[in-house]
């Protein structure tokens, strides 16, 4: 899988803003890595803060539910710009009713992170219309001994509003020249929130990846979006990876090529696959809520944030 990238003029004079890392879902299993995360965020230019919080242990999650809405209140007083969960794991929808969206929103803090982080995306989103970004995370994205190049430089850019154009490569792909608002992320989390405030009302260009899932879970999933309606009302439909599927001896062949297939009888909704985005060392910085252009060529795809 490869991607490039069209940054934007640079602004003059802008320096990298600070990030305050936070954990709202699961608890923190290695904390060497956050450590070693600040650290290669330090080289990048970054100054870090780790919410008192953010290495609480409570049963799977990383700290009680009192404890992880407070670290919310605490990142909106910080003054870094930038808001990146830790890790994902399972307990941000647990939070939903107990956050205060208008701050948060009115904030213009940079709300980053992926996986279980959708769930809190999304609600932005349909509570306040404010975008956040799909994006890296502390633990995995800059956790390890060694930082995937692409990812950083597609991140930093983003966060400086200078990220122009995100091209890559696609196999198999729908003819498409679209606008929209990109909304999106983990699969799992986007099912959850169908029929509740939480799920925003977009008629856009909407992204998916997952992880530990089964082809035929994946397929159930996009089965539960396509009888909601949500589907056929898309732009586009643009997928990322989906990893770590554990296969069964009753697939018989039966894998994610085939769900794409199936699919594509159910709707006349553009499919896009090879987006550079999941549980993958490669990974874009995707702002979600913003409105962007989705096109097609033979073998590659685009997405563009900033038109001229």
């Amino acid at each position: 899988m490869t991607a490039s990238h069209t940054p934007a003029p640079a602004a003059k004079g802008r320096g990298r803003p600070g990030i305050y890392l936070m954990s709202p879902s699961g608890r923190v299993t290695a904390p060497e890595r956050i450590e070693q995360a600040q650290a290669h965020l330090k080289e990048l230019g970054f100054r870090t803060a780790l919410d008192r919080t953010a290495l609480a242990e409570y049963q799977r999650f990383a700290g009680t539910d009192t404890q992880r809405i407070a670290a919310f209140r605490r990142a909106l007083r910080h003054k870094g710009e930038i808001v990146m969960a830790t890790r994902g794991g399972y307990g941000m929808t647990r939070l939903l009713p107990h956050l205060d969206w208008r701050a948060l929103a009115d904030s213009g803090k940079r709300f980053v992170g992926h996986s279980d982080f959708t769930a809190f995306q999304l609600a932005l989103l349909a509570q306040t219309g404010a975008v956040s970004w799909a994006g890296p995370m502390a633990s995995f994205d800059f956790g390890g001994k060694r930082l995937n190049q692409l990812t950083v430089d597609l991140f930093m850019d983003a966060m400086r509003d200078e990220l122009e154009l995100l091209s890559f490569e696609t196999d198999d792909a729908d003819p498409v020249d679209a606008r929209g608002v990109l909304w999106g992320g983990n699969l799992a989390l986007v099912c959850a929130l169908v029929g509740t405030p939480w799920l925003p009302r977009v008629r856009g260009i909407l992204f998916l990846e997952d992880v530990n899932e089964s082809a035929y879970r994946v397929e159930r999933m996009l089965i539960h979006l396509l009888h909601s309606g949500i589907l056929a009302t898309q732009k586009a439909i643009v997928l990322g990876r989906f990893t770590e599927m554990p296969k069964s001896s009753l697939d018989a062949g039966y894998d994610m090529h085939s769900v794409i297939a199936w699919l594509r009888h159910q709707v006349r909704t553009p499919i896009i696959t090879g987006l550079p985005f999941g549980h993958v060392s490669l990974k874009a910085t995707l702002p979600v809520g913003a409105r962007v252009g989705i096109a097609t060529e033979p073998g590659m795809a685009h997405l563009v944030f900033h038109e001229h």
